[in-house]
């Protein structure tokens, strides 16, 4: 199946439902004009275009399965952040909460930074400082970012966030914003449906921290590279990324452990602050 192909079947399964453009476009997140240009063949859907597309159809799990499959390999796999830049990061942020409301198990490794969805306003602004983004981009995209936490309280969906030790230490913000920032991981850890685990720097290393990663149950993977978005439903390359997923949760810190450990580098922080 080409993209026109899968075009055609998306547009035959919309007026089969006999929902209307605008309504699929507007649960999808994406505008009647983008939806427009993939039912047409004209633009080719990612792997989370597709997603959206078809939760917004309610397809059956049969069909959902079949023409994921073929978007996968039809889709272009990385996005230029540049692009998403000019689109707007925040109808980027929005775009993934569609594919997290639809997700039951996410799993976050992250080397880099901490975690998007346990970010403070104070640490997003952090992460984003150098970006050249505008003040009215940067508001919408913290807000974008901050809407999407929301569905840490849903009991539905479980979480598991994998951090490196290295990322609590990285004075991205003041040490005052950091230490509230290492607060709020040791609340949110503190929460029924949501798994923290940091990786020290005295464990024995499974293999490279290298590239942060999101696992959206066994569906989907995406995969954050400084100059781009990987996205993939490929099944060798999940469970490439779960087995490293996995291996570096063998050795992290979790529950007291965990806490002793994000609680001694937030007393650190606020040491520095009394004595600066």
């Amino acid at each position: 199946m080409n993209r026109t192909d899968l075009g055609k079947a998306l547009r035959e399964l919309r007026v089969a439902s006999g929902k209307q453009a605008k309504a699929v476009a507007r649960s999808a997140v994406m505008s009647p004009s983008k939806l427009s240009k993939i039912e047409n063949g004209a633009l080719p859907p990612s792997v989370l275009d597709v997603e959206r597309i078809l939760e917004a159809l309610e397809v059956s799990a049969e069909v959902r399965a079949e023409l994921a499959e073929a978007a996968r390999r039809v889709a272009t796999e990385a996005t230029a952040w540049r692009i998403h830049r000019r689109t707007g990061l925040h109808k980027h942020q929005e775009e993934i909460q569609a594919v997290e409301a639809q997700t039951t198990l996410l799993r976050v490794f992250q080397p880099s930074c901490i975690p998007g969805l346990l970010q403070t306003p104070e640490y997003v602004r952090g992460v984003q400082q150098g970006s050249e983004l505008t003040d009215d981009a940067l508001e919408k995209m913290i807000g974008a970012r901050l809407r999407r936490q929301e569905i840490l309280y849903s009991g539905a969906r479980n979480f598991r966030f994998l951090i490196t030790e290295s990322v609590l230490r990285w004075r991205l913000i003041p040490p005052p914003m950091m230490a509230t920032q290492l607060d709020k991981l040791i609340t949110m850890s503190r929460m029924p449906n949501i798994e923290i685990g940091v990786v020290p720097l005295s464990a024995p290393m499974p293999g490279l921290p290298t590239s942060s990663f999101v696992l959206f149950d066994r569906r989907l993977a995406v995969i954050e590279i400084p100059h781009a978005e990987i996205t993939t439903s490929e099944v060798r390359d999940i469970e490439l990324y779960e087995d490293k997923f996995e291996a570096f949760d063998r050795v992290a810190l979790s529950g007291d452990s965990m806490w002793g450990l994000v609680a001694g580098i937030r007393d650190d922080f606020l040491s520095e602050q009394e004595t600066g």
